[in-house]
Formats: structure tokens, C-alpha cells, sequence
């Protein structure tokens, strides 16, 4: 793990957009430049977690859909849908895991056009085995309050319905508001 930083550069950037007159974009930029370096912090934690067991976060999450899913297979361009990555990245995942025997590619029983993604035996140990690792050591302790994670799950998912990610209502955005002490009172 690198020495952090004596400063926050995240909160020297919005010092600086404002400086130069843009405070009134400062919060926002400051927010989506935020958001970027904690996606870098999360993934190398996951990835630190995925990769002796020869997996990416990519892989693993193909593979936990599959798992999740009734039949444990499913067409590629569901998968795609509900991972929400282009159908290539898709193709490239499943061929990457059916070359390690993790997934099969099946006909689709009923349209002669497209083909299902099935989950072995084998993937559903590894994603079981990943899954464990993954909530152990980075799901269960995010470095947040659990108040913080659920505050954040909210924002996060009203964002994304805002921004017409998803149209029904998600568990996320009908848990009840955390109210956060305010230090001043």
C-alpha cells in the first residue's frame, strides 16, 4: 500500500475550479472526480481478491448472473442487458471463461438464432468461492459506517434512476433515508 497524500487533490481541484470561476460546476466535478478515484481504490481492493483465483471482476460477475439465473444459463444478449456492457464485451468474457471450462455455449432451445451461456459446475464453485472472498474481504468492510454504505446505495440509486439506468423502482431507493448527526447542533 503507497503513502497517502498529505492533501486531498479531489478537494484542491474544487479549490481551483472555483478559484477560476467556475464554483458554481465545482461540487459536481468534484463529486464525478471523487466517484472515479473510489471506483480505482474499490477495484484494485477486488481485483487484489479476484486475481489468485485467475478472475476478473468482469468474469466473476458473468458468472454470478449465471448462477443467480433459474436455469443457470442464459442468452448472451440478456447477459449483456442485464450487466450492462456491449454484446462484444460480453463475447470476449464468455469466450475467456469457456476457454477455463467455467461456461458452456448451448443452443438456445427454442430460437435457432441465438445461443445460451451456461455456468459449469466448476464456475459455480469458483464464483461461490470468489463471492466468499469478495464479501469477506471488501463487501462486508468498505472503510465506510454501514449508515454511510446505505446512504450512499440511496444517492447512488436515485442518480441512476434519474439518469433512466433502470425504469421500476429498486430496493435501494424505498429503504428509509439515514439521517447523519450533524455536528453543529
Amino acid at each position: 500500500m503507497r503513502e497517502p497524500l498529505r492533501t486531498d487533490p479531489v478537494g484542491e481541484a474544487h479549490r481551483h475550479w472555483t478559484q477560476h470561476g467556475w464554483g458554481e460546476a465545482a461540487d459536481g466535478m468534484a463529486a464525478v472526480t471523487a466517484l472515479f478515484r473510489s471506483q480505482q481504490i474499490l477495484m484494485a481492493r477486488i481485483d487484489a481478491v479476484l486475481r489468485p483465483l485467475d478472475l476478473t471482476f468482469a468474469r466473476f460477475e458473468m458468472l454470478t448472473l449465471l448462477g443467480f439465473s433459474k436455469t443457470g444459463a442464459l442468452p448472451l444478449a440478456k447477459a449483456s442487458s442485464r450487466l450492462q456492457v456491449h454484446p462484444t464485451s460480453v463475447t470476449n468474457t464468455v469466450e475467456r471463461l469457456g476457454r477455463a471450462g467455467l461456461v458452456v455455449r448451448q443452443p438456445h432451445p427454442t430460437d435457432g438464432r441465438a445461443n445460451l451461456v451456461a455456468i459449469t459446475p466448476q464456475g459455480r464453485d469458483l464464483a461461490l468461492q470468489a463471492a466468499r472472498a469478495l464479501n469477506r474481504e471488501v463487501f462486508a468492510e468498505l472503510g465506510m459506517p454501514p449508515d454511510d454504505v446505505q446512504a450512499l446505495n440511496g444517492i447512488l440509486a436515485r442518480f441512476r434512476h434519474e439518469a433512466g439506468d433502470f425504469a421500476e423502482d429498486s430496493p435501494l431507493l424505498s429503504r428509509p433515508a439515514v439521517m447523519v448527526d450533524d455536528p453543529s447542533a
